[in-house]
């Protein structure tokens, strides 16, 4: 698997596991949320430093973004639709 597509899909998995959406990762590490979503799908090479800060925002250590999948690895599950907020709501 290209580099490119292995950071991609690791990165989606991790988010997801963390519950957080593409718009909240990209927020948080100070990036358009579309160039997670570029990154995600392989069509970007994100510096050290961007890598370094999503690993800070997952609360991984960046390694596990390079972290080889099983050849039957299957896609990690869509969250539900819609934005999320980064913190509650105050009414």
């Amino acid at each position: 698997m290209d580099a490119r597509l292995l950071v991609g899909w690791n990165l989606r998995r991790l988010r997801v596991e963390k519950g957080l959406s593409q718009e909240d990762l990209g927020l948080r590490a100070g990036c358009e949320p579309s160039y997670v979503g570029r990154v995600k799908r392989g069509k970007e090479n994100p510096t050290v430093g961007l890598l370094e800060t999503f690993s800070n925002v997952l609360a991984i250590d960046i390694a596990e973004l390079f972290v080889k999948l099983p050849a039957n690895a299957t896609r990690p599950p869509a969250m539900k639709p819609g934005r999320r907020s980064a913190s509650p709501r105050v009414k």
